[in-house]
């Protein structure tokens, strides 16, 4: 049985698979507990299922981005400006008309 309070972002391994899995979602009020798995999968339990899963704690794994397809060159430059996004900006909401070289003439 799972002693442990789901939180956000926490790795668990069950203990009758192996399986290594991060919390990915917490909807408090539905009782439910999102995970996602090494292998990019996604699950649901409900509060009662969680209770009786038999978990432990783990550490996030080295190679956790693989299911998303990512590697070192997907990551951000440290050193690159950040522009963030103008929500109040009446300019954001004109579109162009060319995009980047896809021209309709």
């Amino acid at each position: 049985m799972s002693h442990f309070v789901p939180k956000l972002g926490r790795w668990y391994q069950d203990c009758e698979s192996g399986q290594l899995f991060e919390i990915v979602s917490l909807d408090i009020e539905d009782a439910n507990v999102q995970v996602q798995y090494l292998d990019g999968e996604l699950a649901d339990f409900d509060l009662d299922v969680w209770a009786e899963l038999q978990l432990r704690p783990a550490a996030a794994p080295e190679d956790w981005r693989t299911a998303f397809e990512l590697d070192d060159a997907d990551a951000r430059d440290p050193d690159g400006a950040m522009h963030p996004l103008q929500w109040g900006s009446p300019l954001s909401a004109i579109e162009p008309d060319t995009i980047l070289a896809l021209d309709d003439s």
